[in-house]
């Protein structure tokens, strides 16, 4: 019994009036009480309430929540709840919500410490986890976009997600915002081109305007070059696919007359500064037909070497493999005339503008987020630990996957309308890409090793990628093991992840024996990724 500080942390409302009037209940082990709160229409904003509670209410466990129903359907966005208990020193308890209140519905928010699932039947907080699981498969149910491919949220378009899957207000603005302002300088520039005729490459200067950056400037005036063309395997938009090479390609069949040229792969070769990018992937994918036209794909092999200051040079140029029609493809060199070393880097470009795109933003980002992102709502409850380290990551990853499949990938869709991959191609390429798929190059100290990147200083993509890892990911592997930087001193960010997973997770058998996370990783392999734990 005494005085109850009560802390409401509100993120939005719909339709909010002067005041709003919503029922709380303080739930604890001995008894709960019924209170009534009336918050301001303020977004982003926590209020404060102090109330007198006549009983003993003993440790808090739960706080629920209704909000009054009145003519309009005033929606409640609320972040979270604290409530601080009689008695000057007590701490405060933290309900963490970040829901819609929707309808009259009672929410029930538990007390916010993470717990793993336990046996006891009776425990209050294992009745509550299993009801809130039951609810969230009913709402988020799997669906199959397109077969052999992960499957996904059984949503058609963004409206039917559930609620607290969607967009917020300023997201959905900022995102809608961008996309019509990219449109409206599309329509500028080609009304400002409607009356000229572009007959040389300094023309594409008519549309170099509006929003840039430094690095847009300077591929502006270096995009020619062949030392930019090598940055850009390391360092570029897609540094996914360049590996250094163990043996000359199969694929490189090398005419007479190229002896030299043969000559200088293995030396490069035995000197271990001989890279490649094969885009071998995209042989015999459809191409599409965009207004009558028909389009075409290149599946490119580029060999290049690593100079000793650093700099990744190319020394060769396949634009296609050998086939029965073409047993020699020819070859792009350095020394060939300008534009037709031009010609052979830019269909190198496109396609790995493809392989970019579709494998490694698509696949490997967007769908493979997604499954995780539904399989984590319907086998982790909000108690669970992973839970709550993964949800932040996860917060709109359905809707901008749902909007993708709806305008950009599906039939008719930008893809179809504008991409050499679309008509079909590309879901073509993303099987292939699917059955190539491995946990392990989803890791980037595997991934970078595997593919020969470790230890190169001009690699500025592979340091980024393992220092970000060495932050999330459990790289120190004895236990209570404190990482240190360079000077010695203690890191908190590093331990973080970690540190968390082995408050709940100390011994293997503790992890083989939570139903919760198992049933997790028996979703995202078996069901989102289609019996991917057959294929590594």
């Amino acid at each position: 019994m005494g005085r109850y500080r009560i802390g409401v942390a509100t993120g939005a409302w719909l339709f909010s009036g002067s005041h709003n009037r919503v029922q709380l209940w303080l739930v604890g082990a001995r008894g709960e009480a019924r209170l009534e709160l009336r918050l301001r229409p303020a977004r982003g904003q926590e209020e404060e309430f102090e109330r007198d509670v006549p009983k003993d209410l003993g440790p808090l466990q739960f706080v629920k929540l209704r909000k009054h129903h009145s003519l309009v359907d005033d929606a409640w966005f609320c972040d979270c709840i604290t409530v601080r208990g009689p008695g000057a020193c007590e701490e405060a308890t933290f309900f963490p919500c970040y829901r819609w209140l929707q309808g009259q519905d009672v929410l029930s928010l538990p007390e916010g410490t993470a717990r793993l699932a336990g046996d006891n039947a009776l425990d209050v907080f294992q009745k509550h986890r299993e009801k809130e699981l039951k609810e969230r498969r009913r709402l988020y149910c799997w669906a199959t976009w397109k077969e052999g491919l992960p499957r996904t949220i059984a949503a058609e378009r963004q409206d039917d997600l559930p609620p607290n899957s969607r967009f917020h207000e300023e997201k959905r603005l900022d995102f809608e915002w961008a996309l019509k302002a990219g449109a409206l300088e599309t329509v500028l520039k080609r009304v400002y081109t409607l009356l000229s005729s572009w007959s040389r490459l300094e023309d594409f200067d008519q549309i170099f305007w509006g929003q840039k950056s430094d690095l847009a400037e300077r591929v502006h005036h270096c995009w020619r070059d062949d030392e930019l063309f090598g940055y850009q395997f390391l360092n570029g938009a897609n540094p996914m696919v360049l590996r250094r090479s163990a043996s000359l390609p199969s694929r490189l069949v090398l005419p007479s007359g190229t002896e030299a040229l043969g000559a200088q792969l293995e030396r490069e070769l035995q000197s271990g500064s001989l890279f490649e990018a094969d885009f071998s992937l995209l042989d015999g994918i459809p191409a599409n037909v965009i207004r009558g036209e028909k389009q075409y794909l290149a599946a490119p092999l580029v060999m290049l070497q690593m100079r000793p200051e650093g700099k990744l040079l190319p020394v060769v140029i396949q634009i296609q493999p050998p086939s029965p029609s073409c047993p020699a493809p020819p070859l792009f060199l350095p020394s060939d005339p300008p534009l037709a070393w031009l010609l052979a880097k830019i269909w190198v470009r496109n396609s790995d503008f493809q392989l970019h795109q579709l494998q490694y933003h698509l696949l490997n980002t967007h769908l493979v987020a997604e499954v995780i992102a539904v399989a984590t709502m319907r086998c982790l409850p909000g108690l669970h630990p992973v839970f709550k380290l993964l949800i932040p990551h996860i917060r709109y990853t359905l809707e901008i996957n749902t909007r993708a499949r709806s305008q950009l990938i599906s039939e008719g869709g930008i893809f179809d309308k504008a991409v050499s991959t679309g008509g079909g191609g590309h879901v073509h390429l993303l099987r292939r890409a699917m059955a190539q798929l491995t946990y392990s190059s989803l890791c980037p100290p595997d991934d970078l090793a595997a593919r020969g990147l470790l230890g190169i200083p001009s690699a500025l993509y592979a340091h980024d990628a393992l220092r970000l890892w060495e932050i999330i990911a459990r790289v120190w592997k004895e236990l209570g093991n404190v990482p240190q930087d360079n000077a010695g001193k203690t890191c908190p960010h590093k331990q973080y992840v970690q540190g968390i997973v082995r408050l709940f997770y100390h011994r293997d058998d503790v992890v083989r024996g939570d139903p919760e996370l198992q049933a997790w990783c028996r979703e995202i392999t078996e069901v989102g990724l289609c019996q991917a734990q057959d294929r590594g």
